[in-house]
């Protein structure tokens, strides 16, 4: 007989694992022993980089036991979601333990209660109700991808088990990505998008020496500032028909010069991009370089890509999501490509994708909390999506 699971105390188990990346603190084993108990077949997969940590990952899938009588693919329905938090500050400043799990006056509090380790209770305890229900009855398969580096440099986690996936034929139909979407309220927004992500970062080479004989230096701040005077910063376009304008940011101007005295060797400015859909990393460098180049000043510019735009076109996908949202909590989620990046720009290149989760509002902040109605409630709009998709597709 398939277990029920509470939403709530399966997320107070989650959040009572340290897991600040790239610690998984055995995060990843409650999920496993939870989903293996409803009949999910698990892997870990663990990746390692050069250059970054190694991650421990799971994979998840539970085929119903219609599935093998059933002579075509059963529909197959994936949901990613991590279980790597951001560090927690200053622990003193939290009204309750950030890794206590608590529950009281109505929420449960805890660093990862909203992004993410809500969606991912939400969605088992999802999965256990529509298992008890449909399993008998019809085919359908479920996937989880679950990853412990979202938080982090994103190398050894979700772009490796597609790329696992891929090899394994166990790409889904769809993935809903639980990352926490709404603003204020549940059942606000759903992202079906996201802006593409790039970092950039400039070098201008010069000749240190003292300030009181220029004529024997090279200042390379002149030089870097009309570099970065010619790239510009803010509003790149216009935005167009499902995002925001583009937009570049300096975040950074160093010389490593702590002397008034003495003119710098070099100068080092870095800059993130945020693009649209009327870019691409490759155009975007092109026509930066172009820029650069007109200034006649010999420069360095080295690129670190997090992603690019994408959008998820199959109306369907979209609609499925919104109309469960709509059943159970009465709104139309705006679908928005709004934000940061997610797990999301990873899959988009292998299956549709929609993000829909918790209210962010208190996400990676101190006193971090979700309503426990939220999460019933995004439970109950999990379930609603999964009985939808298994008719939908099947």
């Amino acid at each position: 007989m398939t277990p029920t699971v509470d939403a709530a105390e399966f997320l107070a188990r989650l959040i009572q694992c340290p897991s600040v990346t790239p610690a998984d603190a055995g995060a990843l084993s409650v999920v496993e022993s939870t989903v293996t108990a409803l009949g999910f077949k698990c892997q870990r997969l663990a990746f390692s980089d050069s250059n970054s940590p190694t991650i421990d990952n799971l994979f998840a899938r539970y085929d119903s036991p219609s599935v093998g009588g059933s002579p075509d693919s059963p529909p197959c329905l994936g949901f990613a979601g991590h279980t790597d938090v951001v560090p927690i500050g200053v622990e003193a400043q939290w009204s309750h333990p950030p890794f206590g799990g608590v529950i009281a006056d109505g929420r449960i509090w805890g660093r990862g209660a909203a992004d993410m380790k809500g969606g991912i209770a939400a969605f088992v305890a999802a999965a256990a109700r529509v298992i008890k229900e449909l399993s008998d009855k019809t085919p359908f398969s479920l996937v989880l991808i679950i990853t412990g580096d979202e938080e982090g440099p994103a190398i050894n986690g979700t772009v490796k088990m597609l790329d696992w996936m891929v090899e394994q034929n166990q790409i889904p139909d769809f993935c809903l990505v639980g990352e926490p979407t709404n603003p204020q309220i549940l059942g606000q927004m759903m992202k079906v998008g996201r802006r593409g992500s790039m970092n950039g970062v400039l070098r201008v080479s010069g000749i240190q020496g003292h300030v009181a004989y220029p004529d024997r230096a090279d200042n390379p701040l002149p030089k870097m500032l009309r570099l970065l005077a010619a790239l510009g910063s803010g509003a790149m376009d216009h935005g167009s028909q499902f995002f925001q304008p583009s937009n570049l940011e300096i975040t950074s101007i160093d010389t490593g010069n702590a002397a008034a005295n003495v003119i710098p060797a070099e100068s080092v400015a870095r800059f993130n991009i945020r693009f649209n859909d009327l870019h691409t990393s490759a155009s975007l460098d092109r026509d930066l370089r172009a820029k650069l180049d007109e200034c006649e000043i010999p420069y360095e510019l080295k690129w670190q890509v997090s992603g690019e735009s994408f959008i998820t076109r199959e109306g369907k996908w979209s609609r499925l999501v919104a109309e469960s949202v709509k059943a159970v909590t009465g709104l139309t989620p705006e679908a928005s490509t709004s934000g940061g990046t997610s797990d999301a720009r990873f899959i988009a290149n292998h299956c549709p994708v929609v993000e829909f989760g918790l209210v962010g509002a208190s996400m990676h902040k101190v006193d971090e909390n979700v309503r426990l109605v939220d999460l019933a409630q995004l439970t109950d709009i999990y379930a609603h999506l999964i009985r939808e998709f298994v008719f939908t597709r099947s």
